[in-house]
């Protein structure tokens, strides 16, 4: 391909991007404010956010990731803590409030603005993705996975009893399964308050956020450090040979991929409107994997067209057109209740079928067709040498 080929192919890339998102940011305004649709858009962004983190992770670094859900509880975890009455107890009972709106303010507990909940969430989830990355440093491949798997358990069951542990003045670090509820919607000066009446604010919110995760998504993948995450993916003895840091790289990979994670854990205990142990199950690890998987591993845009197409199957596909297909059938079956099986089935389509994934990354398409056109030339000689 020529300069100017790849140029073009480029600016191509860049204006149907460009266009794809301007007519996302418009969407809303051709939708029912109170309608499913829209409400499984702004799942879609959440998930979509979730799958660029680990992409970073299990993409660009090659790190397979199998506890992603620790970082959606810590996110969700610090709206809860931050963001309701469940520290009913602090400064006195009279609360801490920051710019919380009117009616939080008047209430126990700490209420922080969502966009410092933010912040405050891509702080504890980046430290925690540290201290889950030390373990892994020494270690490759399938012993990855299973110590960020183990660790993603240990977070599960520190969600469930983490009502037994006291944080003094009579208070828990977490609410079990009953939940903390009544968590703050977010509040803007100007704007107010959201409200679950009119879910336009929510969608433009996770569009926002969105939009920032891709933009530092982009700039990431073009760096240095984007450049050693795939030189130590390629070949991890020759990028420490070459002088990459080893621990920083890694750990960079875990931090910045667990505060996205972070971050739409934040919005969805936000949306949600409680954060509840039970919804830090290991499937939701296999499930954003998934996403990243059928994308294109590496790709960015892969992962977010991973993210909408499982969103879109998860909360509309199977529930709603697919669910009663087997009672038509005559089997006694809801596919509800296997659709980790159907993700599972997918990931194992797409290998076969195309390996790259939907979108595959640049450097992944060439290696599989130059992979094909050595294949091909093999395969085109009469005998092969013996070595």
């Amino acid at each position: 391909m020529t300069n100017a080929q790849q140029f073009v192919r480029d600016h191509r890339n860049l204006v149907g991007a460009v266009a794809a998102l301007s007519v996302a940011a418009i969407l809303p305004f051709f939708m029912d404010p109170l309608s499913t649709i829209t409400h499984n858009c702004i799942l879609a962004g959440a998930y979509v956010v979730m799958a660029l983190g680990l992409n970073i992770v299990v993409g660009f670094a090659g790190l397979l990731d199998l506890g992603y859900v620790a970082f959606y509880a810590f996110g969700s975890y610090t709206v809860g803590w931050f963001a309701s009455d469940h520290f009913s107890t602090v400064n006195g009972g009279k609360g801490i409030h920051v710019v919380a709106g009117e009616f939080a303010a008047k209430l126990p507990g700490i209420h922080l603005n969502f966009l410092l909940i933010i912040l405050v969430a891509i702080l504890i989830t980046g430290i925690a993705g540290m201290l889950i990355g030390l373990p892994t440093l020494r270690l490759r491949g399938d012993y990855i996975a299973i110590v960020t798997l183990a660790f993603g358990e240990i977070i599960g069951v520190v969600a469930v009893n983490g009502q037994s542990v006291p944080v003094g003045g009579g208070m828990t670090l977490t609410a079990g399964n009953l939940g903390i509820s009544a968590v703050d919607s977010p509040y803007f000066p100007g704007i107010g308050s959201f409200n679950l009446l009119d879910l336009r604010p929510w969608y433009w919110l996770i569009f926002a956020i969105l939009l920032v995760v891709l933009f530092v998504n982009l700039r990431l993948r073009d760096s240095r450090l984007g450049r050693a995450w795939v030189a130590l993916r390629e070949d991890e003895v020759a990028a420490v040979s070459m002088g990459i840091p080893l621990v920083r790289t890694k750990l960079l990979a875990y931090s910045i991929g667990a505060a996205f994670g972070g971050m739409a854990g934040a919005f969805f205990g936000a949306y949600y409107t409680t954060v509840n142990a039970g919804q830090f199950q290991f499937g939701f690890s296999i499930f954003i994997l998934a996403m990243v998987i059928i994308g294109g591993l590496g790709s960015i845009w892969g992962a977010v067209a991973g993210g909408l197409l499982l969103g879109y199957i998860n909360y509309y596909l199977i529930p709603d057109v697919l669910n009663k297909l087997p009672r038509k059938l005559g089997l006694n079956l809801q596919l509800v209740t296997i659709e980790l099986g159907i993700y599972g089935f997918l990931v194992v389509l797409v290998m076969i079928l195309r390996p790259q994934g939907l979108i595959p990354e640049r450097r992944r398409r060439l290696e599989l067709i130059y992979f094909r056109i050595s294949i091909n030339e093999i395969s085109g000689h009469q005998s092969l040498p013996v070595v």
